[in-house]
């Protein structure tokens, strides 16, 4: 059974919201917390997670990376061959089994990258749900194939036009209309963030990730990583991997956030390493990228699942407490160990999890032989196409796009 907390890491966290929202999130966490110690509940999600998600995801020995870099030992945590891609359809099933205990028919989500938005269509289509889905107009356009396949799953795909049109806009976008539909609606949050018991809900079906790990690194013989390091936008592959490794100091746990393209407000989505500092906003108490008067800054990064201006609040109060170390890596650095990634062990990722591999291609040369880098691939790079081609191989891309549309509209 799981055990129930307050809401808070020290002082982040909580549940700051609209009344009307109150009763929502008090049945929310009264049957996530029924649903942990339910064996049924647990046998349920057990088989969606192996008949259907295709779990255990393998963790793959990198050796060509890992002789190319002639330091550390390189072990990758393959989420990306998750059913959808990435890690989000973990929470994704196991949110949308809550929704159906609670006799909710709607799932409504936000979604920058559009994984979640993608794991969030599946998990409905599977469960007999319907969805819909918020994201910013801006992240539709950079993430088509991902909008294709949410409509294509069944979905509601909803644009949001205002402010940045990113992450920030469909969150608060997806808050409005739950409001509105509480009877017959649940919020599917994608991340470790939001009121409580979000961070905790999250945490808690993404934790897989990191008891998976375990077990296989043991059957390469090895007992711990020296690191765990994970891309952090929101921060739920992060807690997922890192949860657990929390309790144990010989593991250094590193977070990477995105650097973007300058050090400039609307540049990168530095929360750690630039001026984040702690405020209130979307229903928690966290870090931010904010203004002096606690409105929400512009953030960019190549990536669209790292340009959020909050962060998990745990993870948070994780680097408050020295037990996570956060760095950043810029959209250059993510996509030069993206096709690093490619080019020596035949995996495309994410963009996201690119970033991490940034941090790894830069510090692995640096240790010895016997230490071991874990690393979450928390996504592959098939939704990243339209991004990672315009950057690679321009001009080809845009005849070849050229060439399609002119032969589907003559």
């Amino acid at each position: 059974m799981l055990n129930k907390n307050d809401g808070y890491f020290g002082e982040y966290g909580g549940r700051y919201v609209p009344e009307m929202l109150i009763p929502a999130l008090e049945e929310l966490e009264k049957a996530f917390y029924a649903a942990s110690s339910d064996p049924y509940f647990a046998e349920e999600l057990h088989t969606l997670f192996s008949a259907y998600n295709n779990r255990p995801t393998p963790l793959s020995f990198a050796k060509n990376l890992t002789d190319e870099l002639k330091g550390a030992r390189i072990f990758l945590k393959l989420e990306n061959l998750n059913h959808t891609g990435a890690h989000k359809i973990n929470n994704a099933l196991g949110q949308a089994l809550l929704a159906r205990r609670l006799g909710k028919r709607t799932l409504i989500a936000e979604t920058g990258a559009g994984q979640h938005g993608v794991a969030v269509a599946t998990a409905a289509a599977k469960l007999g749900l319907k969805a819909k889905i918020f994201m910013g107009q801006q992240d539709m356009e950079r993430q088509y194939p991902n909008v294709f396949l949410m409509k294509t799953l069944g979905a509601d795909v909803v644009s949001v036009p205002i402010g940045q049109a990113t992450l920030k806009e469909a969150v608060n976008a997806a808050l409005k209309d739950w409001i509105q539909t509480l009877d017959d609606a649940h919020y599917l949050i994608g991340s470790a963030v939001g009121p409580h018991p979000y961070p905790a809900i999250v945490k808690y079906f993404q934790s897989v990730i990191g008891r998976e790990a375990i077990k296989q690194l043991q059957k390469h013989r090895i007992s711990y990583p020296d690191f765990a390091v994970a891309c952090v936008g929101g921060g739920s592959n992060a807690i997922g991997l890192f949860s657990a490794f929390i309790s144990d100091h010989r593991i250094r746990l590193i977070g990477v956030e995105a650097g973007g393209k300058g050090s400039k407000p609307g540049d990168h989505a530095r929360r750690f390493s630039s001026n984040g500092s702690p405020g209130i906003a979307q229903g928690y108490h966290s870090l931010f990228l904010q203004s002096e008067e606690g409105q929400l800054l512009p953030t960019h990064s190549i990536s669209a699942g790292l340009d959020y201006a909050g962060v998990s609040p745990e993870i948070a109060y994780l680097y408050k407490n020295k037990r996570v170390e956060m760095t950043s890596a810029t959209d250059q650095e993510a996509l030069s160990a993206y096709n690093t990634l490619a080019r020596l062990e035949g995996i495309i990722p994410a963009l996201e999890s690119a970033h991490a591999l940034a941090w790894v291609i830069k510090n692995a040369p640096k240790m010895n032989s016997d230490k071991v880098l874990l690393v979450n691939i928390s996504g592959r790079g098939d939704k990243d196409i339209f991004i990672t081609a315009c950057y690679s191989d321009p001009m080809q891309w845009k005849a070849f796009l050229k060439r399609q549309w002119k032969g589907h509209h003559e």
